[in-house]
């Protein structure tokens, strides 16, 4: 069965499409929530969860002992990148509408960003795409220019030039082939040359600084299994809000680059 298919077979069930909802509302819930929220026996909830972690529609996350689901928006991108435009509209409108379901999240809490995309290349392949500048400027549109060793600062810099340096901008962890976290860039003055608003850069320089971790691991036929995870957001997160669309859309990008290279 092919991801596609689990895909579809995972949404064909109106309790785990209960779940998503209920994901969609509250991001990052644990199986005790889900099961009180949805007065669903916990079993019942396992099992569902289980068919949409397999299909990629959630992913999950531990804090301490606890694990944490998150919705996972890039199953329903891959679908309607693919078939959004070849048919008519009004036939797809349920799976469009659900797709903008997953990637608007309500934002008055400022959950934790998660994403997962399985890419079908190896971790040194995926390692040097993120961490080196030749390809990961051209894979996602940035790069960050660093020796990579735990405690180094980086330097953020984008395909039209623009370079951002500074201190707090560290390496948190780096374990080649498997992980690598760090503090979120700087936002200057200068990123309103590539369109973003004066009072929305400001806004953003003056939260706290949100972290990054990629986590790198291989899964079955040749694919590695990437999930990023962005929080550390204040509540009312600029910040959440703007990476919320840029993650998506360089994650993708670097899927595609790397199974066409």
């Amino acid at each position: 069965m092919t991801q596609t298919d689990e895909v579809f077979k995972a949404l064909a069930d109106p309790s785990r499409r209960l779940l998503l909802d209920s994901l969609n509302s509250r991001n990052g819930q644990s199986l005790r929530d889900l099961c009180a929220e949805l007065s669903m026996a916990r079993q019942s909830v396992s099992k569902h969860l289980a068919v949409l972690e397999a299909a990629n529609l959630i992913t999950t996350v531990w804090r301490g002992r606890e694990k944490l689901h998150y919705l996972n928006a890039e199953p329903i991108n891959a679908i309607a990148d693919r078939w959004i435009n070849q048919y008519d509209r009004a036939r797809v409108q349920t799976l469009a509408d659900l797709k903008i379901a997953l990637e608007s999240e309500p934002m008055s809490n400022s959950p934790a960003f998660v994403y997962t995309t399985y890419i079908r290349t190896t971790p040194e392949r995926l390692w040097q795409a993120i961490t080196d500048p030749a390809f990961s400027n051209r894979y996602m549109g940035h790069a960050l220019v660093s020796d990579f060793k735990k405690g180094s600062s980086y330097v953020w810099s984008d395909c039209t030039g623009l370079e951002i340096e500074d201190s707090e901008q560290v390496i948190l962890e780096s374990e080649p082939y498997r992980r690598l976290a760090f503090t979120f860039h700087t936002f200057v003055p200068e990123l309103t040359a590539l369109g973003l608003a004066e009072d929305v850069v400001k806004k953003a320089a003056s939260e706290r600084r949100s972290k990054v971790s990629f986590d790198i691991e291989p899964a079955d036929d040749g694919q590695v299994k990437l999930t990023v995870i962005h929080d550390d957001f204040p509540p009312e997160s600029t910040v959440r809000e703007l990476i919320s669309g840029g993650w998506p859309w360089k994650l993708a990008n670097l899927k595609s680059e790397l199974e066409l290279a």
